[in-house]
C-alpha cells in the first residue's frame, strides 16, 4: 500500500486525512493519507524518503511551503510563478512541486461570484497561501494589492514578486500593521483575504481578529482562510459591519481534490471530500 501524507509543523488539528481518504475510498483505492508532523531538522530527511516506492507524494503546510523547494527536482509553472509549494508528486523517484492552492483559491472566487477584476484588495499575511492568493489576484486583473504582514520585510519581497508578475499592471503596496496607509486601504477595498492563522481553534491565537474589523467596509467581500470555526472571528465581525464573509474550508477541499488528481489520475469526488471535511470539522469541536 501506497503512502502519502501532510509535511507540517505542527499539523495535529489538519483535516486532511479524512477529506483524502473519503477519495480514496470513494474510488476503492488501497492508498491512505497521514500526518507526517516535521520539525525543521528533519524536513531534508522526509523529503528525501519521498523518492521511495512506497509513496505517492505528500501534501506540504506551514512552515514549510517555501523551505522543500530546494529539495525537489522540478516544478510546474504555478509552484514556480508563486514562488511556493504544496503538493509533491513522486514521478518514478523524482519529485515534482505543484502548488494547487492557486486552483483552490481561484475556485472559492468563482462560486462567491466575485470579479477581483480592477478590484482594490487586501491580503492580511504574506507566506506561502498568500503567493498563491496574489497570483491569482494578479492574474485576473486587481486594480491593487495591499499586503499587510508582522514581517515587513516578507511583505515587501513579495509585493516586489507580485509586481514583477503584473507587469505593472496592478498596484502592489506592502505594509506593517501600523501603518497609516493599511488602514485607509482596508476602508477602501471591495476584497480581503485572511491568510494568517489568526482566529484558529485550538490555537494560541483563538479568539482573534487579524484587524480592526471596524475598518471593513459594509460592501465588501471578506475571505477567511481559516476554516476552523466555521465561523471565525474575522467573519463574525466582519458580518456584523455589513459585509459578507466566507470561510475557508471550500478552499481547503478545493485544492485538495487537485491534489488527488496530481497523485492518481482519478477525478475528485469534491461534494464526497467536502462532506467528510465538514463531518471532521464537527467532530474536532
Amino acid at each position: 500500500m501506497k503512502r502519502v501524507g501532510l509535511i507540517g509543523h505542527p499539523i495535529a488539528h489538519s483535516l486532511s486525512p479524512a477529506i483524502q481518504n473519503a477519495a480514496f475510498i470513494h474510488h476503492g483505492r488501497e492508498e491512505r493519507y497521514e500526518l507526517w508532523d516535521t520539525e525543521a531538522s528533519r524536513l531534508e530527511a522526509r523529503i528525501r524518503d519521498l523518492r521511495g516506492d512506497g509513496f505517492l507524494g505528500a501534501n506540504v503546510t506551514v512552515p514549510y511551503k517555501q523551505a522543500v523547494m530546494p529539495y525537489l527536482d522540478r516544478l510546474d509553472s504555478l509552484a514556480e510563478e508563486t514562488g511556493a509549494v504544496n503538493t509533491i508528486v513522486n514521478e518514478g523517484g523524482r519529485l515534482a512541486g505543484h502548488n494547487t492552492d492557486v486552483t483552490g483559491f481561484a475556485q472559492v472566487l468563482s462560486a462567491a461570484g466575485f470579479s477581483t477584476k480592477e478590484a482594490g484588495v487586501v491580503v492580511l499575511g504574506a507566506g506561502g497561501a498568500a503567493r498563491a492568493v496574489g497570483l491569482v489576484l494578479v492574474r485576473e486583473g486587481a486594480a491593487s494589492i495591499d499586503l499587510c504582514d508582522i514581517d515587513i520585510d516578507r511583505a515587501r519581497a513579495l509585493a516586489e514578486h507580485l509586481r514583477s508578475l503584473s507587469e505593472g499592471r496592478t498596484a502592489v503596496r506592502a505594509h506593517a500593521p501600523s501603518d497609516a496607509g493599511f488602514r485607509e486601504a482596508v476602508t477602501g477595498c471591495r476584497l480581503l483575504i485572511n491568510c494568517t492563522p489568526a482566529g484558529t481553534r485550538h490555537s494560541d491565537i483563538e479568539g482573534r481578529t487579524p484587524l480592526d474589523a471596524e475598518a471593513i467596509p459594509s460592501g465588501a467581500l471578506v475571505f477567511d482562510l481559516v476554516y476552523n470555526p466555521p465561523l471565525t472571528p474575522l467573519m463574525a465581525a466582519a458580518e456584523a459591519h455589513g459585509a459578507q464573509a466566507v470561510g475557508g474550508l471550500s478552499m481547503l477541499v478545493y485544492q485538495a481534490a487537485a491534489s488527488f488528481k496530481l497523485w492518481t489520475g482519478l477525478d475528485a469526488p469534491v461534494d464526497i471530500m467536502l462532506a467528510a471535511a465538514r463531518q471532521a470539522l464537527d467532530a474536532a469541536n
